[in-house]
């Protein structure tokens, strides 16, 4: 899933030559991609505690290997998109998986699981951003696709031959409204957040599309209170440990993605800026890779962690390392040797952060709430990186320098941009030293 995400990350800027279209319609196969992701995880995630996690599972891998077919054999941009939007699906695989480790694994082994799937969304980037370049180089763009098809084939397989069913399943029936309005609601506010840069930050539709979203979600509120079996349960949501672990959920993508949108930027710019480094993007993508390593290296010291002190003290050491590096990475300066040490060192908070939320949550919500539980904290996640992105393209977009008579975005806006994220990951820190002033545990019996 981390990696079909990303692959398409590394040649979005050629995309509308291959396509024979402009930047702002080839932009929509990663604001498709988005919509979509955060559109199916709430309402997949449901649905794998009432129907059954491997069962959704599976047809989450059958979506996304149609996707990647279609863009794959296609060069019409309406159907890449669509492809592109399929494949998006995928992201749900992340609290379905994690509630399916709830069920299976022992109680000892389960902070690991979590541990180590984080860290694969970390080392699927990385590997996505030389990859990508490598296909491309090597074949042309559609190998970006068949890579994720062959990949999803092979998964497919084995979800189906080793994943057992699990009898752990919450019934009722479906809340259809529920989940209409809260993807209509999504969909609204993300296109706000993924298209202001392009549509004009207080142009009238980036304003409108805002506004109607915030107002769905004001009326999704009481709807979900009603429902019999909503789509989200606000009764454990609303809950102190649950909602602090969720917001502060937001802060730390935010945080975490920070190093990734603009670090790659900083490693490519013309060196004659002062502070690009002037590499290609496979180049780029190698050095971003041992933060990847790193992530994936630190999951067992993050599960000992758990074990070790718990989940609140882990995600409070995860989050003020994620503080610390952004503040001394502005005073480090852009240069090859700082900007790699921080991009490992925000990739130890990271993964600290990331493996000790789903733990949180997990200790606080009955089992057959997990994944709907998990897939909520995945959204509000996803929620934080699109903020990232979207407060890179704003400032880069508005703090500009010229050079030889070409812009550039200046030095100021990504220092402006490392404040902001220091800033998101301290707010972090006190909602992490206010939860650790709440009770353990949580709801501990199903509806």
């Amino acid at each position: 899933m981390s990696l079909q995400q990303t692959l398409v990350l590394a040649i979005l800027p050629e995309l509308p030559r291959y396509l024979g279209t402009g930047a702002d319609n080839a932009s929509w196969l990663v604001t498709g991609t988005l919509v979509a992701g955060a559109v199916a995880i709430p309402t997949l995630s449901r649905l794998a505690d009432m129907f059954g996690k491997k069962r959704m599972m599976l047809i989450t891998l059958g979506l996304v290997i149609a996707g990647s077919m279609l863009g794959g054999f296609t060069d019409g941009l309406p159907l890449v998109i669509a492809g592109r939007a399929l494949q998006g699906v995928g992201v749900a695989i992340v609290p379905i998986g994690i509630s399916i480790m709830r069920d299976e694994l022992p109680e000892q082994r389960l902070p690991l699981g979590v541990a180590l799937m984080s860290a694969t969304l970390a080392i699927g980037g990385a590997v996505a951003l030389p990859l990508s370049g490598l296909l491309v180089s090597r074949l042309n763009w559609h190998s970006i696709f068949w890579i994720t098809a062959v990949a999803g084939v092979v998964l497919f397989v084995a979800v189906a031959l080793i994943v057992p069913p699990s009898d752990v399943r919450s019934g009722g029936s479906f809340d259809y409204p529920g989940a209409i309005v809260l993807s209509l609601a999504i969909t609204t506010v993300l296109l706000g957040l993924t298209k202001g840069s392009s549509w004009g930050w207080w142009s009238a539709r980036t304003i409108a599309v805002t506004v109607v979203g915030l107002a769905l979600l004001v009326v999704w509120v009481p709807i979900e209170r009603r429902a019999r079996n909503p789509l989200v349960d606000l009764r454990v949501s609303t809950l102190p440990p649950i909602l602090l672990v969720n917001t502060t959920s937001i802060l730390a993508g935010f945080a975490t993605f920070a190093n990734y949108v603009a670090t790659p930027q900083i490693l490519q710019l013309d060196a004659r800026t002062g502070y690009g480094l002037g590499l290609d993007p496979l180049r780029s993508g190698l050095w971003m890779m041992p933060s990847a390593l790193t992530f994936g290296a630190m999951a067992p010291a993050a599960a000992w962690l758990i074990r070790r002190i718990g989940a609140k003290a882990t995600l409070l050491v995860g989050v003020l390392v994620l503080m610390v590096t952004y503040v001394v990475r502005i005073y480090a300066g852009p240069s090859l040797g700082p900007t790699v040490v921080a991009t490992v060192v925000v990739a130890v908070g990271a993964s600290m952060s990331y493996a000790a939320m789903p733990s949180l949550i997990m200790a606080s919500v009955p089992e057959t709430e997990t994944a709907a539980a998990n897939g909520l904290n995945v959204l509000l996640r996803t929620v934080g990186t699109a903020a990232a992105s979207t407060a890179l393209a704003a400032l880069t977009t508005g703090i500009i320098v010229t050079v030889e008579d070409a812009p550039y975005p200046s030095a100021d806006a990504f220092t402006a941009f490392f404040w902001l994220a220091a800033g998101t990951a301290a707010i972090a820190v006190l909602l992490t030293l206010a939860l650790m002033r709440t009770p353990a545990g949580g709801v501990t019996a199903s509806r």
